[in-house]
């Protein structure tokens, strides 16, 4: 799997209707995880049903990300960058880069998931989640 780049945007409530909408304008296979699903992450009750992920993929090669942002975090203006792959090295590569001069949000690290992951805001206020592929089972 080669490293890719994708546009993920975010949502204070709603990434379901959102995410179910640009699935019938763009075909494709359509996966999303709520918090509750990953365990929780330390959130409210209330916030457990929101989207902590999802992803439309199709058949043409078009990945679209989104979430819902929980009410501690800020929601991003300008949307949020993935870079996402198997080549840890590489991609820690670019997350070295990228918080230099910037802010880590979620540290590069284990993931409930089974990937390694993390947040952060580049020196240009531009939000970036890198995730590494677990090995696979």
């Amino acid at each position: 799997m080669t490293t890719k780049l994708n546009p993920y945007l975010n949502f204070r409530e709603g990434t379901r209707d959102v995410m179910d909408f640009y699935a019938s304008v763009f075909g494709g296979e359509l996966t999303l995880s709520t918090f509750a699903d990953s365990g929780g992450m330390g959130l409210d009750e209330s916030e457990q049903g929101k989207v902590m992920h999802s992803q439309l993929v199709t058949e043409n090669g078009l990945t679209l990300m989104a979430a819902d942002v929980p009410a501690a975090m800020a929601v991003s203006n300008n949307g949020t960058l993935s870079l996402s792959g198997e080549d840890e090295a590489e991609l820690r590569g670019y997350w070295d880069k990228l918080t230099q001069g910037g802010t880590v949000n979620v540290a590069l690290e284990k993931a409930p998931w089974g990937d390694t992951f993390g947040m952060c805001t580049d020196k240009f206020g531009v939000d970036w989640l890198v995730n590494i592929a677990g090995a696979a089972s």
